[in-house]
């Protein structure tokens, strides 16, 4: 391969790994039937004048596979964390006791299911999008530097974008197939 002209893969694969790593975090936001701290990470408190995350405010636990408790630090801001959860679209009644805010998990029935894979699917064809927007960005350096290469090496570095590229769509594919797979498990 060329001297004069080196891809930078290693910002490629660190970009696409940052897909990776922002579908986990959505993944992990999905209500699968079980019991999971992660699924608070997307709720703000409005806490001394600001927003800040559920953890920052109180422990969180999952003491059984159907139930989360959250033990809120300070006693004024139990109504506060217990209207976020309540206005964040996840589906879960509060329960309080004292400064414990308990989050009985329900049963997700069929329909809810379906519509959870729908989510996840979207969630996946997102982070397809910002994989290919770097393959794209691959291929445009690549294409500025072309003076500087031969026409094989030219097709050696867009091989290998492409490679790059593929493997992450299988990852994408393979992530959506097992978070599919919880979701339509009873």
């Amino acid at each position: 391969m060329s001297e004069e002209f080196e891809l930078d893969t290693d910002d490629l694969k660190r970009r696409m790994d940052g897909a990776m790593g922002n579908l986990k975090t959505e993944f992990a936001s999905l209500r699968t039937g079980r019991a999971s701290a992660s699924m608070l990470e997307p709720i703000q408190v409005d806490a001394y004048g600001s927003m800040t995350p559920i953890n920052q405010v109180g422990t969180v636990n999952v003491p059984e596979p159907r139930m989360v408790t959250i033990n809120v630090w300070d006693k004024s801001l139990v109504g506060k964390v217990e209207k976020a959860i309540r206005e964040s679209g996840l589906g879960i009644n509060p329960q309080l006791n004292g400064t414990i805010i308990m989050l009985p998990i329900p049963e997700l029935n069929e329909e809810r299911r379906r519509d959870l894979t729908k989510v996840a699917g979207q969630y996946a064809e997102h982070a397809r999008v910002s994989i290919r927007n770097v393959r794209r960005d691959g291929m445009e350096q690549i294409k500025r530097g072309k003076d500087s290469m031969s026409e094989d090496d030219a097709k050696l570095w867009e091989g290998e974008v492409q490679e790059l590229t593929d493997a992450y769509i299988k990852r994408v594919d393979a992530a959506l197939e097992h978070k599919q797979e919880e979701i339509m498990q009873v």
